[in-house]
């Protein structure tokens, strides 16, 4: 079963005391990257947050974004008692010195920053809360992995389509290759029965034989073609798999891109050539599609 490295989850919870939403964003990348954004306090979170993930998803880019709201009481704000005589005392002077008639009052200092501080949750508090968290996390994985099914099923259907593709042009070169020894072996008849004939001279079949067989070994493609047509079944065998086997498939495509040149190289014939020149284009196309595979 292919998972693709794409895909999108998020998930809330509540309790009486705390509100928790997570939202999990993948893309394609070689490795495994993990990228968490949390509210404060909550960073050292983040080892068992990972050892969450790394369950679920082996390699691509993951983004986490998780924020909590705690129910407040009035002992969660502080006032920061020297951050507001600071403002007072700066403000006083500036009412004196523009002669302004009215005193600064407590209320127009309170919105400033720093006046009020809301208690930021301890560690105690967090490992309290990590229950919650862990909850709405799991669910925000499982819903992007339903996403990432999805689209798998999506990519194995195209990825089988393309090699199928693949193997009915291998059949044709197959069905061409033993062909084309006789072509070459017609076309050296002809020009050197014309030529000889020219200078009077005789050939013998044995020398005619014995060039026709060194050029039929050199542009033999039979290894080749077995070889691309068992990663062909490999990959087949691959894609059904439990897991998700992304870096196994690009190995594939890799070896079946290195046998088509092979053959494209060997064969020294049009009709060939233009039947490897479309079983690349399959191979581009798969590899292409194998970046977003995990």
């Amino acid at each position: 079963m292919l998972l693709s490295m794409t895909g999108f989850g998020e998930a809330h919870r509540k309790d009486a005391s705390l509100a928790v939403s997570a939202e999990v964003r993948t893309i394609n990348s070689r490795y495994f990257k993990l990228v968490t954004r949390c509210g404060e306090g909550y960073g050292t979170l983040e080892p068992q947050i990972e050892n969450l993930i790394r369950q679920h998803i082996k390699r691509g880019t993951v983004q986490v974004s998780l924020r909590v709201e705690r129910a407040r009481a009035s002992d969660d704000f502080q006032f920061n008692v020297a951050v507001l005589s600071g403002y007072r005392q700066q403000l006083e002077e500036l009412r004196k010195a523009w002669k302004l008639p009215s005193p600064v009052s407590v209320e127009a200092l309170l919105p400033l920053p720093g006046v009020v501080n809301p208690d930021v949750a301890g560690p105690e508090n967090v490992a309290a809360d990590w229950p919650l968290i862990s909850k709405t996390l799991q669910a925000a994985v499982d819903n992007m992995t339903v996403m990432r099914i999805d689209e798998g099923r999506a990519m194995a259907a195209d990825l089988a389509a393309n090699c199928a593709s693949v193997a009915r042009e291998l059949d044709a070169i197959e069905l061409r290759s033993p062909l084309v020894a006789d072509a070459y072996r017609t076309r050296l008849t002809e020009r050197l029965t014309k030529t000889l004939a020219d200078y009077q001279v005789t050939l013998q079949a044995s020398d005619l034989i014995r060039e026709i067989s060194i050029y039929a070994e050199r542009s033999d493609i039979s290894e080749e073609t077995v070889r691309l047509r068992s990663h062909l079944e490999q990959f087949a065998d691959t894609l059904e798999l439990p897991e998700s086997s992304g870096r196994k498939l690009e190995f594939l495509t890799q070896e079946m891109f290195r046998e088509t040149n092979t053959i494209g190289s060997k064969a020294n014939d049009v009709q060939i050539s233009r039947h490897v020149i479309e079983i690349k284009s399959a191979i581009e196309r798969i590899r292409e599609m194998i970046q977003n595979v995990e």
